[in-house]
């Protein structure tokens, strides 16, 4: 059986086939629209009350130095092979087509776990303005399956991850300018939570600063990489950037730069202002301006919140559906995925196969879970791309870069040694749970995959 065969990019693939119109200032506020969304909203909460405390802000900048190392790597195959399907396009190169499968199928974890953590989280910020007006869902309705809450099903995630189906279904196109205006509000409400919520802080609030020890702040470290996936949203616009060699980098850095420093301030003056130990909330930023009075506030940031993370929500199954889309088109999965639909030219099955998906996951599991697996997913992502980047410098010199990672192999080593190192920080179930995805992927794959396999077929032929 040949596992192992590749696809064949050549240089062809750097040809502008795109027109080159994205500066470093358009690639930053891309970044930060990818990023900004559910790891500042929600996922501060959920990793200051169950790991690390006060000392979050640890976590998010190990976590911040993990993604910069692995954005670099990623930078170099996005100006090399600019084609969708992102990580999974690169592994086909770089490795051959079952280490890709793998990937591809991580991914798939990745991208709709992540999908479904976000849904989640709106779900919170939506039932927290509501409850400005007086209006309460009843408790079952309210979040995933958790006996010990009396909580059924989150209805709201269900029907937001629905919503933005059907527009992406219609042939939903994010415009600069429109992400801009996202990014300028999400950025608004972080620095009007900061503004406010200083003046509240309480230092005792920050004793004992790492109540469960170094332990507490690497496993915090390894769930908040959540919090910046989105920064490869960056990389795969390479085949758009007037100067890639130049632009690319300080886009990619600089977005992750401007993130991790918000994360910093609002992780400080979060668990500054309430005990950490009460934050295990879907809407943490609400929930402490309301803990302190500001419930006008609390109304803005949970509007802002819902603005930003249904934005964040777009792009995640936007980029869900594009992979099983890339996927398909090699064989690996059922045609039907890859199939266009002649009028919106949108893969409309893949869309609507990622909604169902994404809306069963939002609606019954809970958000501590779907972020941990998500961590998971994407720190194996991030580890595959940064030791590709190293094995194609060997076996591939020939192909044209736009961009050359610095330093290799010793930042592709980095950035797997972090990666890797985070990875066994996540609980034994979010490993179970890895593992049985990864099997059921290999059942599909031999069972599938291998014989429908577009480079299969091609052999046949021949």
């Amino acid at each position: 059986m040949d596992l192992l065969r590749k696809k064949h990019i050549g240089n062809e693939m750097s040809n502008d086939s795109l027109k080159r119109v994205l500066g470093a200032v358009d690639l930053t506020m891309l970044g930060v629209g990818a990023i900004i969304g559910t790891g500042v909203f929600v996922l501060t909460g959920v990793a200051a009350a169950k790991y690390a405390g006060p000392a979050l802000i640890l976590s998010f900048i190990i976590a911040g130095l993990a993604c910069v190392f692995a954005a670099l790597c990623y930078s170099e195959f996005a100006s090399m092979i600019p084609q969708s399907g992102s990580a999974y396009t690169y592994s086909y190169v770089a490795f051959g087509e079952i280490f890709a499968w793998i990937l591809g199928w991580d991914l798939v974890l990745e991208y709709g776990l992540a999908s479904s953590a976000v849904a989640s989280g709106w779900s919170g910020y939506f039932q927290s303005l509501l409850s400005g007006f007086g209006i309460h869902l009843p408790t079952a309705l309210t979040s995933a399956f958790d006996p010990a809450k009396g909580t059924v099903i989150d209805v709201p995630a269900i029907m937001i991850v629905l919503l933005v189906t059907f527009l992406l279904s219609r042939g939903v196109k994010e415009s600069a300018r429109f992400n801009a205006i996202m990014v300028v509000i999400k950025v608004a409400v972080v620095l009007l939570f900061i503004a406010i919520g200083v003046w509240y802080v309480e230092p005792a609030n920050w004793k004992p600063f790492m109540p469960f020890g170094v332990s507490g702040v690497v496993s915090g470290a390894a769930v908040v990489v959540f919090a910046y996936f989105g920064f490869d949203a960056v990389s795969t616009a390479a085949e758009e950037v007037k100067n890639p060699q130049r632009n690319l980098p300080i886009g990619i850095i600089s977005a992750l730069v401007i993130c991790t420093i918000l994360y910093i301030a609002v992780s400080l003056i979060l668990t500054g202002m309430v005990p950490f130990n009460m934050l295990n909330v879907k809407d943490p930023v609400a929930f402490a301006l309301q803990f302190i009075g500001q419930d006008w506030a609390a109304g803005f940031i949970s509007l802002g919140a819902i603005v930003g993370i249904t934005t964040v929500l777009i792009v995640m199954m936007f980029g869900q559906s594009r992979l099983f889309f890339a996927v398909s088109r090699d064989g690996l999965l059922p045609k039907g995925l890859s199939s266009v639909h002649p009028k919106t030219q949108v893969p409309l099955a893949s869309t609507w196969v990622t909604g169902i998906l994404v809306a069963l996951l939002a609606g019954f599991v809970p958000l501590d879970k779907l972020a941990e697996l998500t961590s998971i997913g994407t720190l194996f992502a991030f580890a595959t791309v940064s030791l590709g980047v190293a094995v194609l410098r060997k076996t591939r010199p020939d192909l044209k870069r736009g961009f050359r990672t610095p330093w290799v192999p010793v930042i592709p080593a980095l950035a797997v040694i972090f990666c890797v190192y985070l990875m066994f920080q996540l609980s034994s179930f979010t490993w179970k749970g890895f593992f049985i995805w990864l099997v059921a992927g290999l059942i599909i794959y031999f069972t599938y995959g291998y014989r429908n396999s577009k480079l299969n077929l091609q052999k046949n032929k021949m």
